[in-house]
This record gives structure tokens, sequence and C-alpha cells, in this order.
């Protein structure tokens, strides 16, 4: 086998980065990115893209730090280069705040960001009803830039793109030797996986230029993030729901909540509703499956399930998918002893 022929479902920031880390790291191989939506209509597009970890109940603290380290490096490198424009990274600053206090006061990806430290009470006075804060620097990554920057990386390494709907993983076997299987929700039917589920999530984005520090309620349920072009307002964690149209009564919920952490907010202007179901269960599945039929074989990696923390670690897990292909690929190319009778 010369070139090895990987076809990555899922176009999300998870499969077009795990697209780019495939073309890097892996020898002589041939990339296909084959989704049956690309951007601007997929999940990683409504997705607020802050760096802030979610945590993985089944994933063990380490491997979570790890991939999120990897994926703030990444960002950082790109938020302090000519390519940041392009690819929609910025380092934003500001304050996450509690109610009641936290069990944890400093959490595992503390020593990532940049200056994190606790509020002082004169901090906390901009916010009445909340008694502890933490204040920190952070990457956010937008996904109507970075997605089709990515998209460019990919084309630029020679991989395509393949709008088309996969039914069964089974279907891109023989047209290709590998299969990286990130296709998020998609893997209940793709991988048969009935841990995955969605949690829907509703944004506003808002006219907020005066808005310049990120605010985030300690839940994770209430955020201000801002961005280049606009501020994300959230948010829901609908879980099970997955209804895509956008409720003109939790639109309201969200901003009266918003306005209660920034009273400015009041006179945001041009106020758009967005919707996406995040792919959500206890752990990422990163690992490799040998799928077996009829005497066929076909090597699947899957990387899917990052839920609402996809962009803050996509970065590690496809570094991560990427030295599993490897592998793949190795164990295709080393021929099999020959058994002596």
């Amino acid at each position: 086998m010369d070139t090895a022929r990987v076809a990555v479902v899922g176009a999300g920031v998870v499969g077009l980065s795990t697209a780019v880390c495939v073309s890097k790291l892996v020898p002589r191989c041939s990339v296909t990115v084959i989704s049956d939506k690309f951007t601007p209509n997929t999940t990683s597009d409504v997705a607020a893209g802050m760096l802030i970890p979610h945590a993985y109940p089944d994933t063990p603290i380490h491997q979570q730090k790890r991939w999120f380290r990897e994926t703030f490096d990444h960002l950082l490198a790109i938020a302090g280069s000519a390519e940041a424009g392009d690819a929609g990274v910025l380092l934003v600053s500001g304050w996450q705040i509690f109610r009641s206090f936290p069990i944890e006061d400093v959490p595992f990806w503390a020593d990532v960001v940049l200056g994190f430290r606790k509020m002082t009470e004169a901090e906390l006075k901009k916010f009445p009803q909340h008694v502890f804060g933490q204040t920190f620097t952070t990457l956010k990554c937008e996904g109507s830039a970075y997605l089709p920057w990515l998209e460019k990386r990919v084309k630029g390494s020679g991989g395509l793109m393949l709008t088309r709907r996969i039914e069964d993983l089974w279907e891109l076997h023989p047209s290709f030797d590998i299969v990286v299987n990130c296709s998020g929700l998609g893997s209940r039917q793709l991988a048969g996986d009935s841990k995955i589920f969605p949690v829907r999530g509703q944004v506003l984005q808002v006219q907020a230029p005066w808005v310049k520090h990120f605010i985030r309620d300690g839940s994770g349920l209430t955020y201000i993030y801002p961005g280049v072009s606009h501020v994300i307002l959230g948010g829901t964690r609908q879980k099970g729901d997955w209804n895509l149209s956008p409720d003109a009564g939790t639109s309201r919920e969200i901003l009266s909540r918003c306005c209660a952490l920034e009273p400015s907010l009041q006179g945001a202007r041009s106020i758009r509703e967005k919707v996406g179901l995040r792919p959500s269960r206890p752990g990422v599945r990163l690992e490799k499956e040998l799928l077996a039929r009829d005497g066929r074989r076909l090597p699947v990696v899957h990387n899917y399930g990052h839920g609402s923390g996809g962009v803050s670690v996509h970065w590690g897990t496809a570094l991560e998918a990427a030295r599993l292909v490897n592998e793949c690929v190795h164990a295709l190319r080393t021929p099999t002893p020959k058994s002596k009778m």
C-alpha cells in the first residue's frame, strides 16, 4: 500500500482539525472529509468558542488537561500570528463568578489559561449577587472564521471535501483504507452508540461593541462572550432536546439573565438567535476499532462526544486521533507473517 486513503466523517471543528492533523502527521496518506453539512451549517458554527473546559466524568482529568493545554498552546500561537484575523482567534479577559462558594476554587485548567487568580472584593462589587469569582485571560475561537480557515488548511495539504450523507461506515469500504469517525451525534447511528445524546444550546448574537470582557456565571448556563464582530449571549442546556428552532421565550430569558450581569446590554442591537445540538456523552470516545464483515476489515478511529467542550479540546483530541490513524496505517503496511505448516 503506497498511499493510505483516509476518510474523515464530519466537518465540524473536531472533524476538520483531525483532518489537518492527519495530513500533517501521517506520512503518505490522502485525506477526504465527508459530511452532509459544512460551515456555516454545523454545530461548531453556533458554538460560543470560549476556551473554558467542560469536565467529562468518564475521562481522566490528566487526559482532559493535556488535550486542553495542546489546544490552548496551538490557538495562542495563532492569536499571536498574522493569521489571527483570518482564523478568528483572539485573547479575551474576564470573570467567572459564583453565587455560592465552589467545591474547587482552583479548577484543573487554572495553570493553562493566563493570569488566573481569585477576584478581589473591589472587583466583585460589580456583581452584588455573587460571593466569589475568578479572573483570567483565555482564548476565543470564532467558528464562522475558524472553520473556513481549517478547510483551507485541509485543501492546502491536498485534502478533498465531499458533501455526502453517510448511513453506514461500510459504505466507505473499499474506497478508503481507514475511516475517522468525527460525526458527533451521527455516531448514534454510525457507531451504534446509545451513550451519545443531544444537549440543546440556544444563544443570541448581538451588537454591543462596548462589551470587552467575558462574564460567565459559575454554573456555565449564563455567559457573555465578546468577539470580533459580535457578542454571544447564552444560554441553555436542554438534555435530549432535538429541536433546532429558536424559542422566543428562551431568547427573552437569556437576554434578561445577561442584562442582570451586564446592564449595558439593554442597549444591544441586531439580535440574532442561533441553536445548536451539542454531541454529549459521559466521556469523549477516542479509540481505534477494527470492524469486520464477511471477511473484510475496516480500521476505524473514533473521535466524538465532546459535548459543550469541543472547541476547548479539539486540537488535543485531533492530535491523539492522528496518532491512532498512524498506528492503523503502520498495521496495514506491515505484512502479516505467514504461519508455517
